[in-house]
């Protein structure tokens, strides 16, 4: 499952719910809601640092004055886990020496967790 996209501000580790965008033939800064995607060029912003960003002097910053959401769940993340949850839930393989103690039922090995008890050699 994919990870929430974080903040492009160094050290910041709170979730992007914006986009910046730098327009640079208009010198104009755009900061909007969080882009599908991540782009190449692009910034995600934490919503206290898309309210307070400044551009540089001579820029227009244009800002999105409505509310800044988390994104929903997208498909993908919500089918990566229903997948994982089926993997975590799904027996695990009979171990080669499971096997073996099945085959040869008088030689058998005691295994509790990570140990095994082996029967002394004659």
């Amino acid at each position: 499952m994919r990870s929430p996209r974080r903040c492009s501000r160094n050290g910041c580790p709170r979730q992007a719910v914006a986009t910046l965008t730098y327009v640079y033939n208009e010198s104009t800064a755009v900061v909007g809601p969080l882009a599908a995607f991540a782009e190449p060029h692009t910034y995600d912003l934490c919503e206290p640092h898309a309210r307070s960003l400044t551009a540089p002097r001579g820029w227009d910053v244009v800002r999105h004055e409505g509310e800044f959401e988390p994104p929903p769940p997208t498909t993908d993340d919500l089918v990566a886990l229903a997948e994982a949850v089926r993997e975590a839930a799904r027996p695990a393989p009979p171990r080669p020496d499971e096997i073996e103690a099945e085959q040869h039922p008088g030689q058998q090995t005691g295994r509790r967790g990570h140990l095994r008890v082996i029967p002394p050699s004659h």
